[in-house]
This record gives C-alpha cells, structure tokens and sequence, in this order.
C-alpha cells in the first residue's frame, strides 16, 4: 500500500529509529501490511465500501499526527497538499482494483501481484522521464511476464479466488496505479520533513476516488455487520495507518539490498496468511509463477533505479 518525502534530514519518526534502529519497523511495517489482503476477506464487503473505508477510517488518526508535524516543522504550501490529494486519487482507484483482485485470485496472489509496482514505476520513469534502463531491468521484465501469466492460472485450478485470469488482470491495474500514485507523490514530497501530513491528504484523495467510484460502479453500500465494519476499522488502523508510517519512516534508512528485500517479505507473508487463516492454497503453478515475480520484483529494486524503487513502501 505507500507517500515518502525523499532526502529529508530530520523525521517525525527519527526518535524511534534512534531507539531500535531502521530494521525492527520496518519489518512490524511490512507485516501489518501484509496482513491487508486478509483482512480485506475477512470483511466481504463491496469493493467501493472497502477502499473508501479503509481511507476515511483512518482520516482522524493521520490528520491529528499531520497537525502535529505542521506545529514542529511548518506548514506546506496549498499546492503541496493539492498534489497530494490528487496522487491520492490513483492510490484510491488502485484499492478499488485491489479488493476485485483479492476477490477472483485470492489474498495472497493478489498481494504478489500488488507489488508489481517496483516494475511499473520503472517503467513509467523509462517512458516518460527517458530514464534509461540497466541490463538488470530487462533480464526481468520477460521474467515477470512469465510469471504474471503463470498467476493466472491457465493450467489447474487454484482454491485462491474464483476468477483467477479476472483476478491479474485486476492486479495489474492495481500496480499501474500505484505506481503513478508513488511517482506523484514522491516528486512532490522532495526534501520534505513531513510524512504524515503527506500521507493524510493522499488518503483524504484516495477516500474521495474510492466513494465516486463506488457509486459510479454500484460498489458502494454501508449496510453490513458489526463483525464487517470491524475487521475495516482494523484494516484502516493496522495498515493504512501504522503499517505505511512504519515503512516510510524506516525505509530511507535502510540499505538499498534490506529495503529489496522487504519488498519480497511481504507477498510472502500474505500468502502464508492466506493459506493459514483462509485455507487458500495456490498450485504449484501459481507457486511457479510467484517465484518468477518476486525473483523479478527484486532484480528491478536492485537495477538502475535501486534507490527509488527498493525504498517504496510495499503495495497493500
């Protein structure tokens, strides 16, 4: 699921890093995220409902730390914050993708496929910012696309989800969009001290895409159990909340070859949710096909853009 600001000297964060050190939250960070694609099951409710709760819920808690930052290191710009919600918005449509993606392929296919990002925003930035790519990167493209097509479950039948083709193709747009919401909000959070107030507007955005969308969809109904309503109260406090201010906070500290690493615990862990608390169990050829996109994931953090994409936040 991340919204870092790049290159910033001192961070809200700092005391506790100097405490335990980069190593611990991020790994707390990665496992409460990891956990998203569960909890987003558990729930069963409508695609739209799901991402815009996920957001608002957790409005109050990143607003108040926002406020916060802004007594301690000032106030950002109105352009800042516009930018930031408009990042938001793909963040927003990249949840709605998510939850559709968790439904057909299941929880933890569906986190792999969500960590796809590291290659597309590497893509983006060789199309669009005529960032030449390494060797690296295209050694692992075809890798990926092995791997993506292994995902989707065209020999077997995996217990994951009930539409698995549905499901990649659900994922994959799920990647496209946060990739973009990461380049946006990176670019635009350069040098700041503020994680916080970046991360609240972002997901103010991302809440306000995922209700139009909703409602445009049909997707979108708050008429559910109390048990529903929980496990998204959760889902909002663990991961859209704790979760992504652990990673952003630990990543830019970390050694390039830790933070690439990280970006494979986390797919790894949900699949293990997923099999324990879910029963989901992907084939072998699934399993295949997982190995080819994380071996290709972590080639493309460790490649010509290693700084940028190895210090994302992992998707979820």
């Amino acid at each position: 699921m991340s919204s870092r600001p790049l290159e910033a000297t001192v961070r809200p964060g700092d005391w506790l890093l100097g405490r335990v050190g980069p190593v611990v939250p991020a790994l707390v960070g990665a496992a409460c995220i990891s956990s998203s694609a569960i909890v987003v099951q558990l729930a069963q409710t409508q695609a739209g409902t799901t991402a815009f709760l996920r957001c608002a819920l957790a409005l109050p808690g990143l607003y108040a730390l926002a406020l916060w930052e802004r007594r301690r290191y000032g106030s950002r710009s109105g352009r800042d914050r516009l930018m930031a919600a408009l990042a938001g918005a793909f963040l927003g449509a990249d949840l709605v993708l998510w939850t559709h993606s968790i439904y057909d392929v299941g929880a933890g296919i569906a986190t792999v496929l969500g960590n796809l990002q590291v290659l597309f925003v590497a893509i983006i930035a060789w199309v669009v910012l005529r960032e030449r790519p390494r060797t690296q990167f295209l050694v692992a493209l075809p890798v990926v696309l092995a791997g993506v097509v292994l995902l989707g479950d065209v020999i077997g039948h995996s217990r994951g989800g009930e539409h698995p083709a549905a499901g990649v193709l659900y994922g994959l747009g799920t990647s496209i969009c946060y990739a973009i919401f990461i380049l946006v909000l990176r670019r635009n959070t350069k040098g700041l001290a503020q994680i916080a107030g970046p991360l609240a507007d972002a997901t103010l955005g991302a809440a306000l895409a995922a209700l139009a969308l909703g409602l445009v969809l049909g997707q979108l109904s708050f008429h559910m159990s109390l048990a529903a309503f929980g496990w998204l109260a959760l889902l909002a406090l663990v991961s859209q909340t704790l979760g992504w201010l652990l990673i952003t906070s630990s990543l830019p500290h970390l050694p390039a070859s830790i933070s690439s690493l990280l970006l494979l615990l986390q797919p790894a862990a949900a699949l293990l949710l997923a099999a324990v608390v879910l029963g989901q169990q992907p084939t072998l050829v699934q399993l295949f096909g997982v190995t080819l996109v994380c071996a290709g994931v972590l080639i493309t953090a460790r490649s010509g853009w290693s700084r940028d994409t190895a210090s994302e936040p992992p998707a979820g």
